[in-house]
């Protein structure tokens, strides 16, 4: 039985998208087999991954049931990783999906069917909290948080552990935060130093060690269709997205293998 994790952050900007579509391809490229779900009506990931947002079925009609989810699913270029793509329709289903019954566990019935065929499947989140990162986090065993180093940070962080909150005592009460990931890391700055620090003192062992730091390359890799560990497989941040998805790989399997995966994935560089 594989793992679904929902990559969410109500803050934009925090590189949501970008591990999503890392942690997929890191996971991949280490032999798991991953579906990637774009549940972002910008197609971010979908683009992001090499594919067309704009053509063939999508995360929008699977989710309104029009479609079973496995007709959306589409082969990548990376071998391991699968994707049921985003489209601008999404934007629309936010109201859509207010007039079903089941409005909150749609996906979450609708993945039944394919998500044990993979190891893990990560669902790309919009930046806000609405109906479609609600599905999101009910179809998802555990969530991974990507938090952005800056000033406002922990105030964002509040708001999504509240909201993990409602939907636990709600809908799902076995929903919990897998790894927090630290993004856009400037050792060089006291703010990123303080901010990595607090987080670390408020979620402890939840907070990975890997940090991703700010590198072109992240931001260069979605233009030429392609997850940064394949366009730069030795850039920093490469490096860090591979290191992180190790680590949660390590989360989930039993205590021994667990650390032994932990010790693999200790002799590498997190960041730079």
């Amino acid at each position: 039985m594989g793992l679904t994790l929902a990559v969410a952050n109500q803050k934009g900007g925090v590189g949501k998208t970008a591990t999503a579509v890392n942690l997929g391809a890191s996971l991949a490229l280490d032999g798991h087999r991953v579906l990637l779900i774009d549940l972002d009506s910008q197609g971010s990931a979908t683009s992001g991954v090499g594919e067309e947002h704009t053509k063939g079925a999508s995360s929008y009609e699977v989710l309104i049931g029009e479609i079973p989810a496995s007709e959306a699913i589409r082969r990548t270029s990376i071998d391991n990783l699968s994707l049921i793509p985003g489209t601008r329709d999404l934007a629309g289903a936010e109201v859509e999906l207010v007039s079903y019954e089941d409005r909150h566990s749609r996906l979450r019935d609708r993945l039944s069917s394919v998500s044990g065929h993979y190891d893990f499947v990560l669902i790309d989140c919009p930046p806000s909290l609405g109906m479609l990162t609600l599905n999101a986090l009910c179809a998802s065993d555990a969530v991974v948080v990507p938090l952005q180093c800056e000033f406002y940070a922990l105030e964002g962080l509040g708001a999504l552990v509240d909201t993990l909150e409602r939907v636990r005592s709600a809908f799902h009460p076995d929903l919990r935060i897998l790894g927090i990931l630290l993004t856009m890391y400037d050792g060089r700055t006291s703010l990123s130093r303080q901010v990595a620090r607090e987080v670390r003192q408020h979620f402890g062992e939840r907070v990975l060690r890997a940090m991703v730091p700010r590198n072109v390359r992240i931001s260069e890799s979605p233009s030429y269709g392609l997850p940064v560990v394949t366009y730069d497989p030795s850039s920093q941040g490469a490096v860090a997205y591979r290191n992180a998805a190790r680590e949660i790989v390590a989360m989930t399997l039993p205590p021994r293998d667990a650390s032994e995966q932990h010790g693999e994935s200790h002799h590498e560089t997190t960041t730079g």
